[in-house]
């Protein structure tokens, strides 16, 4: 790896693994940013013999943590982790985050609630003032069950529709067989209701509010990174 950070996402990424302790049990987060964050940790690992297990939110990050030469567990192993560090599509000032665009909600959810601490690392791009500024809300429902899911949520004023797959000739299929809507909902509803709401639909497995879960918010720019702790 260069000394000097390529980008912001990286910089976050690196400055993120300043947290991680010999000893420590790790969630591994999904996408460019937390792809940056598993290759400093392999990296540390390998140059200064640190000592740490993990456990990835996805498949992505499970076979790049451990072709790098992480170990990497499972879920079912354990009830808590340590520390867990992914990236966010949007981050409000509260630090309420929006993910799931890409399919690993369910993990991602997860992961964040056993976490002792739940960093999160991203570049100013991502700060919002409210979630659902610049994307709708990916919920994944259960396959049979959409069309009733669906029905619920525009009752309470969503507008939107399942997710197609990136080829466009089909539908998305998260990483636990669900479908994925992609729902907008009026400013007018709060984020606490909003993630009640949503919570509380039947056939809604997961959703991509993740609201009072956030320890702290690293964020790049120009090279340098910014924390802000809860």
């Amino acid at each position: 790896m260069n000394d000097k950070p390529v980008n912001d996402k990286q910089a976050v990424a690196i400055h993120a693994t300043k947290y991680v302790k010999n000893g420590m049990l790790v969630g591994l987060g999904t996408g460019s940013t937390a792809n940056y964050f598993i290759e400093e940790l392999a990296r540390r690992q390998t140059e200064e013999k640190l000592k740490v297990t993990t456990i990835a939110s996805s498949q992505v990050s499970m076979i790049k943590a451990q072709s790098l030469g992480l170990n990497v567990i499972a879920l079912t192993q354990v009830s808590e982790i340590d520390l867990y560090v992914d990236g966010a599509d949007e981050i409000t000032p509260d630090m309420t985050l929006l993910k799931g665009r890409g399919y690993d909600l369910v993990l991602e959810k997860l992961l964040a609630k056993a976490a002792k601490q739940f960093l999160v690392v991203a570049d100013k791009s991502k700060l919002v003032d409210r979630i659902g500024t610049n994307y709708a809300i990916p919920i994944e429902v259960m396959a049979f069950a959409w069309k009733a899911a669906k029905r619920s949520l525009e009752a309470a004023g969503g507008v939107g529709d399942l997710r197609q797959n990136v080829a466009k000739d089909g539908l998305s299929i998260s990483s636990h067989g669900s479908l994925v809507l992609d729902m907008a909902f009026d400013k007018s509803i709060s984020e606490e209701a909003l993630n009640q709401l949503i919570n509380n639909t039947p056939g809604v497995v997961e959703h991509g509010i993740f609201r009072g879960l956030t320890s702290a918010v690293f964020i790049a720019g120009n090279g340098k990174v910014e924390e802000r702790w809860k």
